[in-house]
């Protein structure tokens, strides 16, 4: 109860006018009082009502709005209120026998709103399953088994839910209870959920039909429509076809609707039909009306909807009936001739027991003075002697003014040459001078009268003359022109200048137009001509006596269109027959084609080779040679003339060649290497546009060298194959060849290469191996290579690591067969390395050295030279600086370094010293920069920041 309620309607039910408008509410027909109302009032034109109670709120409600120009109303809202009520009593047990069927009654609740059904077997929340013994019907609530069986014995409650409030009921429990005296014999079906006779059914709607019989066997329900018309796509069967659904129904889904129940010992119909409804439906409505007064006002209205609705008319709001001047038929409203009073909001009303609808339309009624503020006559108007000249009189009034004309102070009337038409123009034929002075028209109706006057000048007889038009050109795409308009007249007439392409005038806007010429010329130019500016072109010239024109036609060339239906008329393994059609040629005949093609393989579009080598512009058909077997191909076609090629035609359809034996020999075979007794043979895979085919391999043909038997493999695998024989020799020399195969057959094999089977390892170990620290990252390895080794030995591989507990402290690095020493780098300084040396090669590396041991030299000094100082006596700098003291775990210091560089120059030169002082002859007249760094066994200390050395800093 304690809700609050907003009540709109869209905005397209007030279109009353643009002055404020107002609303009031009226509840069944009677105005609500919002002022003695404390649970009601207006928001923005909304009805708002707080704590809502159903004796006070419940009914129709429907909106006024009204303003200064009339009144109109709203559709009407319907408010109701959801409930639910169940009294519940003790119900008596149901006793049945075994193979009987059984209706369980759920009771009729009082409610209001939609509901739903439900049952619970025992205890809550253990629901009855559905299937097609058992069924619960949405329209009784009822619950149905068609066969009891003894599992169905128990208690049952019908669950009852307001699907609005979603309150939820429950009635007493009843119980199911089988009879002792022996189950139920075999009976035909017996129908107990139906269908009503007739069933109406809104459009739109979702229509729900139900049936369900009791029988033993239990009985298969089946569904047909009278007419015999199979049931279209959207009918759903639901609940082993208990419920038969037909969502947005339509006037096709109207008739007749038969449910069948069977089983082996009969079967039992029931009938019904469908009945379509419909509420009303605009199809012709009436547009907002401006009248005169005594005018006649006719508007009709018309409605779809069934039952066929009627039709009433409303003005501001109140019903409007029939009277002397105002008819009523059906849904036209005629009103003989409208005065002031008529003016306001009228609304036809179409409305059928399914629903009412409204439209609205306003009706302004017009009455005023004759007024020529719209539509003067001209200040000045000039005629050329002996034409024709019209003056309207077209005054604004409602009703209709009558005219009259003057000439200065004298009343006109008809006579040979001087016409009043009865719209009140003044028409003179063959004018002379004599004809030129003021003209005033008079307008009068029973609201005023009112004037206007305007002056006729009549000018010599001598036409206008175009002296020199446009001509006929033919021009290129992209290039600019000036077709010209050029003329003689009479002084004293105003001339324009006008220009029309095709028959329609060219705007001003258009960037490619412009024109030029001053006042005696309406030349036009042309910039940057496009095929689309071919055509007519008209100069039309504008006096206020006379208009004449010239004319011209330009052709426009430019290169030929794009052709169209690229067509592969036969196709093979190598070639392609197209033919296609021939695009415009755009002014300039076609000289020749141009094919291209595209596959999956290829970027973008590629010219291809044709038969005839050169597609002359009258043949449209042509043989594409050189394509690869089994790829799939488009085709395209462009056209070339004397202007240029033009743009290409849509590709063809992709078309796949015939497939063909391969042509392509594998490339770059090679090999070697691998594991012992086997031969490792590579090569360069054939690509896939060049297989020519499905069931795409390789064959490799291999024999020990100087044999005559080649040994045969086949693989699909692309790239590499490893034969394996444990009689194969290490390190033995293979002739080799690959070829490739598709379904079609075998294609060419390589040339014969040589590749060398897998070799051994190398078994010897390295002596003599002796290891010793060359700085704090840095140390150096010796060892005795193998000069006897019976395999072969490409290098020597040395490992070294820190601990043998720190695997990722282990570093490696190889050199060749004829290097027996190496610097080890990018150490740890004052750190103990493991090492071991082997030999190497393809096989992998040979037996391991005895571990020996190395350990890198301290750190070099950690603080550069502090408190340098120079100077610069001519050319000789003397630089000092403090001895360099260094830390427990760094390098003592062995000397130092002085490094100088010429500024712009790369070359540094270095000097070394035990002292902390060196002079340095600086032999160019230029700047220096120098840096300064303590030596030691653990390498070069780290240097002071660099020392700019002016020449400017001399003393002489």
């Amino acid at each position: 109860q304690h809700l609050k309620l907003h009540l709109w309607l869209p905005a397209e039910d007030f279109e009353v006018s643009d002055y404020l408008c107002l609303r009031r509410w009226s509840l069944n027909g009677t105005l609500i009082d919002l002022r003695a109302d404390q649970r009601r009032r207006l928001s923005g034109g909304n009805l708002v009502i707080r704590s809502l109670e159903r004796a006070q709120d419940a009914g129709i409600y429907q909106c006024t709005a009204f303003n200064l120009v009339g009144a109109i109303l709203s559709r009407r809202a319907s408010l109701q209120f959801a409930y639910l009520n169940f009294k519940t009593q003790t119900r008596s047990a149901v006793s049945v026998r075994e193979g009987q069927g059984v209706v369980l009654l759920c009771g009729t609740p009082t409610y209001a709103g939609d509901l739903s059904f439900a049952w619970v077997f025992n205890e809550y929340p253990y629901f009855v399953q559905q299937d097609n013994r058992r069924f619960v019907s949405q329209e009784t609530g009822n619950l149905y088994i068609a066969k009891v069986e003894p599992s169905d014995v128990g208690n049952y409650t019908c669950v009852v839910v307001n699907r609005i409030t979603k309150g939820k009921v429950l009635s007493s429990p009843t119980p199911l209870v089988l009879r002792t005296d022996g189950a139920m014999g075999e009976y035909e079906p017996k129908i107990e959920v139906h269908f009503p006779d007739m069933v109406p059914a809104a459009k739109g709607s979702v229509v729900t039909l139900e049936c369900f019989a009791l029988g033993n066997p239990v009985p298969e329900i089946t569904w047909r429509r009278a007419n015999g018309v199979p049931f279209p796509s959207k009918v759903k069967m639901k609940n082993s076809n208990v419920v038969l659904e037909i969502p947005s129904f339509q006037q096709e889904d109207a008739g007749g609707y038969e449910c069948v129940a069977e089983n082996k010992m009969g079967k039992n119909t029931v009938k019904g039909r469908l009945s379509f409804h419909a509420k009303p439906q605009w199809v012709q409505t009436m547009r907002d009306s401006a009248l005169s007064i005594e005018e006649r006002l006719f508007w009709e209205c018309k409605a779809n909807g069934k039952p066929k609705p009627s039709y009433s008319w409303l003005r501001n709001g109140e019903l409007l009936a029939t009277e002397d001047r105002i008819q009523i038929e059906n849904g036209a409203l005629t009103i003989a001739s409208v005065n002031l009073s008529d003016a306001g909001m009228y609304q036809c009303v179409a409305e059928n027991k399914h629903g009412i609808i409204y439209f609205s339309a306003e009706l302004v009624v017009l009455a005023s003075p004759p007024d020529f503020s719209r539509s003067p006559l001209r200040a000045l108007l000039k005629a050329k002697a002996g034409s024709a000249v019209s003056m309207a009189c077209k005054p604004q009034a409602y009703p209709t003014a009558i005219s009259t004309w003057r000439k200065g102070n004298e009343v006109l009337q008809s006579t040979e040459r001087t016409s009043l038409l009865p719209d009140g123009t003044l028409r003179i034929i063959n004018v002379t001078k004599m004809d030129g002075g003021n003209y005033t028209c008079l307008a009068r109706n029973q609201f005023g009268t009112a004037s206007t006057t305007g002056r006729l000048l009549v000018t010599g007889k001598d036409p206008t003359r175009i002296t020199q038009g446009p001509v006929d050109m033919e021009i290129i795409v992209g290039e600019s022109i000036v077709l010209p308009c050029q003329i003689a007249c009479d002084p004293a007439l105003d001339v324009s200048f006008s220009w029309a392409f095709n028959g329609q005038l060219l705007s001003k806007l258009d960037p490619h137009y412009e024109h030029v010429g001053g006042s005696a010329a309406g030349d036009l130019m042309i910039r940057n001509i496009q095929l689309k500016h071919a055509g007519k072109y008209v100069c039309v010239v504008d006096t206020d006596v006379e208009s004449l024109s010239a004319a011209a036609i330009l052709i426009v060339k430019g290169p030929p269109g794009a052709p169209d239906g690229v067509t592969v008329e036969e196709i093979t393994d190598s070639t392609a027959q197209l033919s296609w059609r021939p695009g415009q040629d755009n002014g300039s005949p076609i000289i020749s084609y141009i094919v291209q093609t595209k596959t999956a393989f290829t970027v973008g579009w590629q010219a291809v080779n044709t038969v005839p080598e050169v597609i002359d512009g009258n043949t449209l058909t042509a043989t594409v040679v050189d394509l690869n077997a089994w790829v799939e191909y488009e085709f395209r076609v462009l056209a070339r003339n004397s202007v240029g090629v033009g743009e290409p035609s849509p590709a063809s359809l992709k078309t796949r060649t015939e497939d063909a034996v391969p042509d392509t020999a594998p490339a770059n075979v090679g090999g070697g290497g691998g594991s012992k007794s086997e031969l490792v043979i590579t090569w360069e895979p054939v690509p896939e546009e060049l297989q020519n085919g499905d069931g795409f391999g390789y064959i490799i043909a291999m024999r020990p060298l100087g044999e005559l038997t080649w040994t045969h493999a086949v693989t699909s695998a692309p790239g590499r194959y490893v034969y394996r024989n444990e009689s194969i020799p290490p390190f033995s020399p293979f002739n080799i060849k690959v070829g490739a195969y598709n379904v079609k057959g075998q294609g060419p094999f390589s040339p014969v290469t040589t590749v060398f089977s897998a070799e051994e390892e190398p078994s010897g170990v390295p002596g003599g191996v002796w290891a010793q620290s060359i700085s704090a990252s840095e140390f150096e390895v010796s060892w005795q290579t193998l000069s006897d080794s019976p395999e072969r030995v490409l290098g020597y591989e040395v490992v070294y690591w820190e601990d043998d507990t720190k695997p990722e402290t282990m570093g490696k690095v190889r050199v060749p067969a004829n290097q027996y020493t190496v610097n080890i780098s990018g150490l740890k300084g004052y750190t103990q390395y493991f090492l071991t040396v082997s030999a190497f090669n393809t096989a992998g590396t040979g037996p391991r050295t005895p571990t020996i041991n190395v350990t890198t030299k301290k750190s070099p000094p950690g603080q550069p030279p502090l408190n340098v100082e120079w100077n610069l006596i001519g050319s000789k700098l003397t630089v000092h600086w403090d001895p360099v003291v260094t830390m427990e775990m760094e390098s003592e210091v062995t000397g130092y370094q002085v490094s100088y560089r010429r500024n712009r120059h790369r070359e540094i030169n270095t000097v070394t010293t035990n002292l902390t002082s060196v002079e340095i002859v600086l032999p160019a007249d230029d700047d220096y920069t120098i840096q300064i760094c303590a030596l030691s066994d653990g390498g070069e200390g780290i240097p002071t920041e660099p020392i700019n050395i002016h020449k400017l800093s001399k003393l002489d």
